[in-house]
């Protein structure tokens, strides 16, 4: 079944899509066993996981960039106490879609 066939089985349904289902969608499309679509999709995360990791961005063309980000500490407030209290800096992740993807969502 084409890509575009497995995606159109998704448009118009409110869902998210598991890693699963991704597995299923890459055998289908290419006629690999699952095992192997699991084993690609496993690598392609981790090659997007240890980029992010070293500290740099991640483009995929035609679908978005996700950014490593490191923010600095700030003031915060426990939600349950009210009491102030300092966040520490953390590193953060961040997805910013293409210009290309986001037409696509927005034509819908």
């Amino acid at each position: 079944m084409p890509s575009s066939e497995i995606l159109a089985l998704w448009k118009g349904i409110l869902m998210t899509l598991t890693k699963q289902q991704i597995v299923e969608a890459i055998a289908e499309s290419n006629g690999y066993p699952k095992s192997q679509s699991s084993e690609i999709l496993e690598i392609l995360l981790e090659i997007i996981k240890s980029t992010l990791e070293s500290g740099e961005d991640v483009l995929v063309s035609g679908f978005g960039r996700f950014c490593f980000k490191e923010k600095k500490a700030r003031k915060g407030r426990n939600p349950a106490t009210g009491d102030d209290l300092m966040l520490e800096p953390r590193k953060v992740v961040t997805f910013k879609c293409s210009g290309k993807l986001r037409g696509k969502i927005n034509r819908r």
